[in-house]
């Protein structure tokens, strides 16, 4: 399942699992190819149940947002122990699988 985060604090701790990799879906309500790409993540939740996967609205938590610099949606962010370790932009299925399972 994809977690919604809430808050600045939340996305904090989340992105601060040990040990597993975390991938952070950057969307907006009214951004097309977030919806179109969203249930390809929820796909991509049940396949690979290693990695942690949550979704951050860049309107609701613009100060992740600004903090990690996306400024384009869909932006994919990867993360290790609360390090960035790749950046997907853009709704692209393939791209975004591959990096999962390279980082995994």
């Amino acid at each position: 399942m994809v977690q919604q985060i809430k808050s600045a604090a939340e996305f904090e701790k989340a992105i601060a699992t040990e040990g597993k990799l975390v991938v952070v879906d950057f969307f907006a309500t009214w951004c097309g190819p977030c919806k179109m790409i969203s249930p390809m993540v929820d796909k991509f939740a049940v396949e690979y149940t290693d990695a942690v996967f949550i979704k951050v609205d860049v309107d609701e938590v613009g100060d992740v947002a600004q903090k990690y610099d996306v400024t384009a949606m869909p932006t994919f962010l990867y993360f290790k122990d609360g390090k960035e370790v790749h950046r997907v932009v853009g709704a692209n299925p393939a791209g975004i699988k591959q990096a999962i399972a390279s980082n995994l």
